[in-house]
């Protein structure tokens, strides 16, 4: 993800998945997602505006979860897109499905 805030949704991978989300100066929304998944394809213009609407204040990744097998895993992902709040190197909330842009910011307030 790199040292600075950026309004674009950065790609997360098993291998920099520590450095990337949990070791993270900003809280991370992560949004657990698969290229065969309909509802996944439905949020992707949420999670671009929400990236360019939380820039500076909360990191937005996207973690595929066919190509990065261990991070899915150890997340414990049982279904798609799954969105993920991570803070301090901690998972704040967890909200499954497809989930309305406002009910997005509504969590993520709670934290930042």
């Amino acid at each position: 993800m790199g040292l600075f805030p950026t309004p674009q949704v950065v790609e997360v991978t098993d291998a920099g998945f520590d450095e990337q989300v949990l070791g993270s100066p900003l809280p991370v929304l992560l949004d657990v997602w698969a290229p065969w998944c309909a509802p996944c394809r439905d949020m992707e213009p949420v999670i671009r505006e929400l990236a360019a609407s939380l820039a500076g204040r909360v990191r937005v990744g996207k973690l595929d979860m066919d190509r990065n097998p261990a991070a899915t895993l150890r997340l414990r992902i049982q279904g798609v897109p799954t969105l993920i709040l991570f803070k301090g190197g901690r998972e704040i909330t967890r909200m499954i499905g497809v989930r309305p842009k406002g009910d997005v910011l509504g969590a993520v307030a709670e934290v930042v």
